[in-house]
């Protein structure tokens, strides 16, 4: 009985972790681009995070998901930890990009305010280029977009939200 309980609640523990996509495709030995995911630090518990949540519809590993995952337990104390990844290089990609608050606690989160912004990116990366998503987050305007990381020049379209894009308790 007791080998039972505990293989149920192995199972039950592991429904809960999410599997991202690779951001090239296995074997792919074309040519290649990198996009960063950046942040703005506001101190030692806030952030603005600027990242990648999907490439052509799959889901990808990020700097939020992954700041989250090595700050447990660290209480009001909070690391930012970043991620790059190649992409296709000279082909049309669709690039899911997100900005957001982050905090150190969650109580954090409730209490104080979240900006969120999120849309589609559009673009060809070029083989052997540094892409970084980039972004601003406030009460009257928010902006996410990708730039040519050594030109600072954007790429396809800038995802912007003129008024609040503060988030309500519900949607934290």
């Amino acid at each position: 009985m007791i080998r039972l309980a505990a293989i149920a609640c192995l199972a039950l523990s592991m429904t809960g972790c999410a599997t991202f996509a690779p951001s090239v495709p296995e074997g792919y030995t074309g040519p290649q681009a990198v996009l960063e995911d950046s942040a703005k630090v506001h101190g030692s518990s806030k952030a603005d995070f600027f990242v990648v949540e999907q490439i052509n519809g799959a889901d990808v590993d990020n700097s939020l998901n992954e700041t989250f995952r090595r700050n447990k337990g660290r209480g009001l104390a909070m690391t930012p930890y970043f991620i790059s990844r190649p992409l296709v290089a000279d082909q049309p990609l669709k690039v899911a990009v997100k900005g957001r608050t982050h905090y150190a606690a969650p109580i954090q989160a409730l209490t104080r305010t979240v900006y969120q912004v999120k849309g589609v990116v559009e673009f060809s990366p070029k083989a052997n280029t540094r892409y970084v998503v980039r972004g601003q987050l406030g009460e009257n305007y928010s902006v996410v977009w990708i730039e040519e990381a050594e030109s600072g020049q954007p790429v396809g379209q800038k995802v912007e939200v003129n008024g609040s894009a503060k988030l309500g308790v519900l949607e934290k």
